[in-house]
């Protein structure tokens, strides 16, 4: 077992899988002699030559459209994207080619693409490069999204992804490139895609996340612990498709739900989480699902107002604490 950084755990299984298969090509911006602008990938154009690792031109329609061609024809290219920000260049490629060439072609073709790309706040980029916009796509049928949120999730959701015959958009938060954990030394698990993890047991209420937000809630749920409430953490893992059933029994076992998302509030995840809820543990339910989201604003520039805009560990504990007082439960 190594601890690895999120960062190290995406590069090593992009090269292993690179090795065990020769259909795998990486396409990117700057992801070959600067080796990403994340160095995601160091190192693998020296190894596997310009064939398979391509820079790209900073036009995101064109080389999406070149590898959605490509995956068409039996290549399994993995996409770098920037920042999910500059997806919105070839949303079009994206959502009305990759996600319905299979349907339209009636299966006669599939299209096993990945499209890695990072997206979220705190870095101080400004509003146009802190976006989480994963519910564009997440919205689309014949898309799968996915949301790891360690370098263990990450290595073996990466894989899967690689493996899918359906196009993949694969998320990756700013915020969790530098983040440690354990990884087996001689780890190959294909992770189930659409299958959430509850990563902590609980029976007080439940906290679902994802992606940063699914490593900010275990912090959460490990810092209640100790005044003695005990909660329930669901990693989503996966967006689309959703683990309702995961979802819907674990907030039937604790009565209670708070979701916490890094998108708006408004049509966000979270919505289409507790719409999931009431749905389906509504007689369980001993209090109203709550939602802890960022501020409903284009992303501020300036550190104090950006770190107020985010959701934290501390707004997501004042609402547990308000809903676990709102039925009369004690908290703390």
């Amino acid at each position: 077992m190594s601890v690895i950084t999120y960062r190290q755990a995406l590069r090593d299984t992009l090269r292993a899988e690179m090795h065990r298969d020769e259909n795998v090509l990486l396409l990117g911006e700057e992801i070959g002699v600067f080796e990403g602008s994340y160095k995601i990938t160091e190192g693998l154009l020296k190894e596997f030559g310009e064939r398979r690792v391509r820079d790209t031109p900073i036009a995101e329609e064109g080389f999406v459209g070149a590898a959605i061609g490509a995956a068409m024809l039996g290549l399994r290219p993995v996409v770098e994207l920037m920042t999910i920000n500059f997806s919105l260049i070839a949303i079009d490629q994206i959502i009305n080619h990759a996600a319905k060439i299979y349907g339209m072609f009636g299966g006669q073709t599939s299209v096993p693409l990945v499209i890695r790309t990072p997206g979220g706040g705190g870095q101080q980029l400004g509003a146009t490069h802190s976006q989480n916009i994963e519910l564009f796509y997440s919205f689309i049928p014949g898309l799968k999204v996915l949301a790891p949120s360690t370098p263990a999730e990450a290595a073996s959701m990466l894989r899967a992804a690689i493996r899918d015959d359906d196009p993949v958009l694969f998320l990756e938060n700013l915020g969790l490139y530098n983040t440690k954990g354990e990884v087996p030394d001689d780890d190959t698990t294909v992770a189930e895609i659409g299958r959430a993890a509850v990563t902590r047991e609980g029976t007080d209420i439940t906290l679902i996340g994802y992606s940063r937000m699914a490593m900010v809630t275990s912090q959460v749920a490990e810092k209640l612990a100790e005044d003695g409430i005990s909660v329930e953490v669901v990693d989503l893992r996966s967006l689309r498709p959703l683990d309702r059933e995961t979802i819907v029994e674990s907030v039937k076992k604790t009565g209670c739900a708070v979701i916490a998302e890094d998108d708006w509030l408004t049509y966000g995840i979270g919505a289409e989480i507790a719409a999931s809820i009431q749905e389906g543990a509504f007689d369980y339910l001993d209090a109203p699902v709550r939602r802890v989201a960022m501020a409903e604003v284009p992303m501020p520039y300036a550190k104090p107002l950006e770190t107020a805009a985010m959701p934290s560990a501390e707004s997501i504990t004042t609402v547990i604490h308000e809903t676990l007082s709102a039925v009369g439960r004690r908290v703390g």
